[in-house]
């Protein structure tokens, strides 16, 4: 006879076979009934601050913006850019938020810096690099020694010949300079086979947790293994992943993103783009993260929703070379926020987030930011939330 928590699980299990595609067997895609009714406490909008387009900064173009962390040993937050190496090297920059209960005030850059590779020198761009390239997308303040670890989602290429390029977890001095790289699991890496992160959904998520005990990085997409991306009918799910310090897994995660949210402009050469580029670990909870999910879709725009989710309860998929067809209890989601609800002045490619001040409510704000791609029809916008 199974135990009460048993029969809860499994009931779980099968509330969540219907959204996902054929080729997996379960996930966490609720009913809108059931959605509604475990909802988390909602997010409010506190303010938001667009950053001048392509502003100039100590002779580099600010843009891209993928990541923010704030460093507790300086008070500022530090921001990671995309850029490639295509206009300037591969770079972080540190900034002052004034934020509050009454919003987002003032954004200062204060400092910025290349990360440099072991040898001291920078990462050249994809066109120079020779297989040494690099595409920054996440950055988080080592709680203890306030260094910054990085995450980049490497590169699996198109063309014949072309190097495969591996996502990394690296550390970085705050001055740039190279200290180490986090191991990583072996089913992060990009192979030649059909295996591995697909082009351009690699490691886009990592958080610390449990104090600086507990590094969890997210892929952000699902593994080609793991069955074909979201689409209008079904969602898919994504590996989500907690190591030690040193790079022992503890255990592999399968989290349930959601199916395309609209139809795409059949004149678009452009498919919808979805996934996971932002977790966050809650300070007093080792199980507990905020999962973003982006999704843009031509002639539509962005959905940005942010959620709940929680390991606990989860099946340990680290020793599953596909989760293809198979009978997994996914991580449980509960929405926080629809960005489309908020009152956003755009609702942009939301890609970064950490926590910042606690409110005199009890509430703990939320700095989000979104990432220009340098392009002109794109904001960078920082967004502070309230979230219980």
């Amino acid at each position: 006879m199974r135990s009460s928590l048993t029969r809860r699980v499994f009931a779980a299990a099968l509330l969540l076979t219907a959204s996902l595609s054929p080729a997996v067997a379960l996930a966490a895609q609720p009913s809108d009934a059931e959605r509604k009714s475990e909802q988390a406490a909602p997010a409010r909008l506190l303010g938001e601050k667009i950053v001048p387009h392509k502003l100039d900064f100590l002779d580099t173009t600010v843009g891209g913006l993928s990541g923010i962390d704030r460093n507790r040993c300086t008070g500022e937050y530090v921001f990671i850019s995309d850029d490639r190496s295509n206009l300037q090297p591969a770079r972080f920059y540190t900034a002052t938020l004034d934020v509050d209960a009454d919003g987002v005030h003032s954004v200062e850059f204060t400092g910025t810096r290349p990360f440099l590779q072991p040898d001291g020198s920078v990462y050249p761009s994809p066109a120079l690099a020779d297989g040494k390239a690099v595409d920054p997308e996440e950055i988080r303040v080592d709680p203890r020694t306030c260094t910054y670890w990085w995450a980049q989602e490497g590169d699996r290429p198109t063309a014949a010949g072309a190097p495969v390029i591996q996502p990394s977890i690296q550390f970085a001095a705050p001055t740039g300079a190279h200290l180490g790289r986090l191991p990583l699991p072996p089913n992060y890496e990009v192979t030649t086979e059909e295996r591995g992160p697909r082009r351009n959904q690699a490691i886009e998520a990592i958080t610390f947790g449990s104090h600086g005990r507990v590094v969890t990085s997210a892929i952000e997409g699902p593994l080609l293994q793991d069955g074909p991306v979201p689409d209008l009918q079904h969602g898919a799910l994504v590996r989500v992943t907690k190591q030690t310090r040193d790079g022992r897994v503890l255990g592999q995660f399968a989290y349930p993103i959601e199916k395309i949210f609209a139809e795409s402009d059949p004149t678009s050469p452009w498919g919808p783009d979805t996934g996971v580029p932002s977790l966050l670990a809650f300070p007093d909870n080792p199980d507990r993260y905020l999962v973003l999910e982006r999704t843009w879709v031509a002639g539509a725009g962005y959905k940005v929703r942010l959620y709940d989710a929680t390991t606990r309860g989860a099946t340990d998929v680290q020793a599953r070379e596909s989760l293809a067809g198979q009978a997994v209890v996914p991580m449980r989601k509960k929405l926080v926020a629809d960005f489309d609800t908020l009152g956003l002045s755009t609702v942009d490619n939301t890609e970064g987030m950490t926590w910042g001040p606690r409110l005199p409510s009890g509430e703990r704000s939320l700095i989000l930011v979104s990432d220009d791609n340098f392009a002109e029809d794109a904001v960078t916008q920082i967004v502070a939330l309230a979230v219980r």
